[in-house]
């Protein structure tokens, strides 16, 4: 069934990518921008963004801690919130603190397999704060907030306002949302691809590489940058080679190029990191075959193994069917459910970007976080925005999301092997 849908969805996504590189692109494709110039967006939309999705942040730590105290927890609202620590984040912070070890206990030296983008970061703001959690959660605080304005932006150069915010919206509320509070890379993560995308589709080419190889230096699935700045390098170079034969032409798409390769100069990074730390560039790949079992694999595998487990886990372990294996499976088939009715109202670099995401990040042979990983790419939400036009159908998903983003943030809040 995995592989029957990804199929799918690739076989209505040809057409459009054919589309798209085209000289002159059909009129009546859906990603085009329509009337944009008669959608006047409120005054200060992107300052009440950003508010509003702190504002968001504030409302998810409140509710945790509100959680954890009809539970029975009686800590303060401060020491409380090290419960954020539980998952990833404490790898984070313990690599913003003191770095990567080169000796050590196991847990530690492990921990290379983190990238050290969002550790950096926190590592910076903490000679501020002076607490490494709190710097954490600010990180991905303002992150996630600027996150939003960009993406916002980013969404208008298609899209009507309503169809803008409406994605925000959804960023909140799927399920694993609370995710860009946790201190964690997710956020940041979100941040710098956005401001990629937008970077280089509004022209400034070389500052939208250089952000994908901070994203990159940040999650390895930053490399799959790469795949959307192709496709749009492809478009513009069909479409403007009929208006400007030049030598300076071909010269700028030579270097736009070879600026490409500036995204996976971030991930190179990190493996020169690796080489400093333990003699090996590639140790990271040793330490998660042998720690987490993990390496690349087959994303239809990954079906297999999971659904394996949720039956094993049926009538015996019912925290990690509800709360691991449920979830993950969910997440992974309803993306490619829905990316299967909205590929063509998408633009196809963003549905090209979703493919090669998904390949890699559900492809990890020991998978625990599809939909913390799914959450962080804009082609989803925004796949959900674009399906959701209709008043009543908008409402629909909007309580079915919440309503499932609580039950999931529950799971999460009681450690149901939530990752």
């Amino acid at each position: 069934m995995s592989a029957a849908l990804f199929a799918a969805v690739c076989l209505r996504f040809v057409p459009e990518w054919m589309q798209f590189w085209r000289k002159t692109p059909n009129a009546n494709v859906k990603w085009k921008a329509a009337r944009l110039l008669e959608d006047v967006p409120p005054k200060h939309v992107e300052w009440r963004i950003f508010l509003s999705l702190l504002l968001v942040d504030a409302f998810v730590v409140l509710l945790v801690f509100l959680l954890r105290r009809a539970m029975g927890y009686a800590e303060s609202f401060c020491n409380d919130l090290s419960f954020w620590t539980c998952t990833d984040s404490g790898h984070y912070l313990d690599i913003a603190r003191d770095w990567y070890l080169s000796e050590g206990p196991w847990e530690r030296l492990v921990q290379l397999v983190f990238l050290p983008g969002y550790p950096l970061t926190v590592r910076l703001l903490n000679t501020i704060v002076n607490n490494v959690l709190y710097a954490g959660m600010l990180v991905s605080a303002f992150s996630f907030a600027g996150a939003g304005c960009i993406i916002y932006r980013l969404l208008r150069l298609d899209s009507p306002h309503s169809d803008a915010i409406r994605t925000i919206k959804y960023f909140c509320l799927l399920p694993g949302s609370f995710f860009f509070v946790a201190p964690m890379s997710e956020s940041l993560f979100l941040l710098l691809c956005a401001a990629c995308i937008y970077c280089a589709r509004t022209k400034k080419w070389v500052r939208g590489c250089l952000f994908g190889a901070m994203a990159s230096f940040t999650r390895s699935l930053g490399l799959t940058l790469f795949v959307p700045l192709f496709f749009e390098l492809v478009s513009n170079f069909v479409r403007e080679r009929g208006e400007v034969k030049s030598k300076a032409f071909l010269k700028r798409f030579m270097l736009q190029f070879a600026a490409l390769f500036l995204v996976p100069i971030g991930f190179a990074a990190y493996c020169y990191i690796n080489y400093i730390v333990a003699g090996d560039p590639f140790k990271f790949m040793e330490y998660q075959s042998v720690h987490w079992s993990q390496h690349l694999g087959w994303f239809f595998n990954t079906a297999c193994y999971q659904l394996e487990m949720a039956i094993k886990c049926y009538g015996t372990n019912t925290h990690n069917l509800l709360g691991l294996w449920i979830p993950n499976l969910a997440a992974s088939f309803l993306s490619l459910v829905i990316m299967l009715l909205a590929v063509k109202q998408l633009r196809p670099s963003y549905s090209a970007w979703y493919l090669s995401y998904f390949i890699i990040a559900i492809g990890a042979t020991w998978l625990l976080s599809a939909p913390r990983y799914l959450i962080a790419l804009i082609p989803v939400p925004l796949a959900v925005a674009k399906l959701t036009r209709k008043p009543m159908l908008d409402m629909a998903a909007s309580l079915i999301s919440l309503l499932l983003s609580l039950l999931y943030l529950n799971a999460f809040v009681m450690r149901w092997q939530v990752w």
